[in-house]
């Protein structure tokens, strides 16, 4: 059994996913604990009402990132995790952390990557002209939004869009692919080779 852990700094939309298709597909694997960098974070309650270990590692109690790494890497490293997974954790991670956990740390981000990262993502598709947006799920690489891509979503643009009907569309697909990727990292279906990743039994790794 292999166990998961998810860290958030807000409600968490995507763990919820994860935590859910997890037990409804029966995945070899379970969600250990979720850890959050803010004390307030609504997905801590979510995790504690189905049995699952939270944590919180306040990034404002830590004058430097290295710091903050450093214990949130001591919280990571106490639930043994298999894969780590950041849903919605507005923290960015030095590389010493992310190069700990390189090969077993997934991330979502709300744009067709290399396309807009960072943020306000959905806003600059949209100035920029783009007729689809979408969502990458990737591994976590010391470049922020680098990663190795695992599988996209495509939202068509509709022109009475504006950013937040935009992020509602791609947050939904979200919920689709990011379990989906996970599913496939616990069941060992990903392979990585110069920067590409292919899923090992042909699936489409492009949600239409």
């Amino acid at each position: 059994m292999k166990r998961i852990v998810i860290l958030i700094s807000g409600r968490g939309s995507n763990m919820e996913a994860i935590v859910r298709s997890c037990a409804e597909q029966g995945w070899a694997a379970q969600v250990v604990a979720v850890i959050a960098n803010r004390p307030a974070a609504a997905g801590l309650a979510y995790a504690a009402e189905r049995g699952i270990a939270t944590a919180v590692v306040d990034h404002q109690l830590h004058a430097r990132r290295a710091d903050f790494d450093a214990a949130l890497a001591h919280a990571v490293d106490s639930f043994a995790p298999d894969l780590l997974v950041l849903a919605g954790f507005m923290r960015i991670l030095g590389a010493p952390f992310v190069q700990r956990y390189q090969g077993r740390m997934l991330n979502i981000h709300p744009s067709l990557l290399p396309a807009f990262p960072g943020l306000h993502t959905h806003q600059r598709a949209l100035e920029a002209g783009c007729k689809a947006v979408g969502a990458t799920v990737h591994f976590v690489t010391p470049e922020l939004d680098h990663g190795p891509i695992v599988m996209q979503s495509v939202v068509p643009v509709r022109p009475a869009d504006d950013a937040a009907a935009l992020a509602a569309r791609v947050l939904a697909t979200e919920h689709t692919i990011y379990p989906l990727a996970a599913r496939w990292f616990i069941e060992d279906k990903l392979r990585v080779a110069n920067g590409l990743v292919t899923q090992t039994d042909g699936a489409s790794q492009v949600l239409l």
